[in-house]
């Protein structure tokens, strides 16, 4: 008997892709390509995610690469233009499984500093009954431990749960630990997903 959802956050209810910010400060696509394969870009944001604050990693990636200094810091100083207004669809299938009865939580990797920002951004956020945020615990999914806090933490039988993530490496974690996971690709398609599992949207 399913009677909690987990979410994503992340391009599961929020858009986010941080080329619709460098489109603004670099010249084109393969510039932008060069600047995040150089700095490594996904690795050096997971570890804001796992708990490390900005200026550290501003700091140490800037002495690392003097030229893209200022592009980091922008990253910070300008987050909400890498986001866009919240999936719709996402947002009322939300709205519509607590509606029902559900419980509706949110597991994300999430700065702790970006994090608030994204509170004043999206009301919605205030709809969960709870929300672990990987830049508060110190730990990113996919590692079991993150999960686990979560089921401590709100008394979550993994058996009862399905998981919703954009990637797919967070949905197989979700699933060693006996979730059902569904790896999020359209909302059009969560739906008919939750649909598959008996829920009622």
């Amino acid at each position: 008997m399913i009677n909690t959802i987990v979410f994503d956050l992340g391009n599961v209810l929020i858009p986010w892709e941080p080329r619709w910010l460098f489109r603004k400060l670099l010249a084109d696509e393969a510039a932008i390509d060069r600047f995040l394969q150089d700095v490594d870009f996904n690795h050096w944001n997971a570890a804001h995610d796992a708990g490390q604050p900005f200026a550290v990693g501003i700091e140490t990636h800037g002495a690392k690469f003097p030229h893209y200094r200022h592009l980091l810091q922008a990253y910070y100083d300008r987050w909400e233009e890498s986001v866009a207004p919240a999936f719709e669809e996402s947002v009322a299938l939300l709205h519509e499984l607590k509606a029902a009865g559900l419980r509706v939580l949110a597991l994300t990797n999430f700065s702790s500093e970006t994090f608030p920002r994204a509170r004043r951004l999206y009301d919605f956020l205030g709809e969960f009954e709870g929300i672990v945020v990987s830049g508060d615990e110190g730990v990113i999914k996919p590692d079991p431990a993150i999960y686990e806090l979560l089921f401590q933490r709100y008394g979550v039988k993994p058996e009862q749960a399905v998981f919703i993530d954009d990637s797919a490496a967070n949905v197989e974690a979700s699933r060693r630990l006996g979730m059902r996971a569904i790896h999020f690709t359209a909302p059009h398609l969560l739906r008919q997903h939750l649909r598959e599992l008996g829920l009622p949207v």
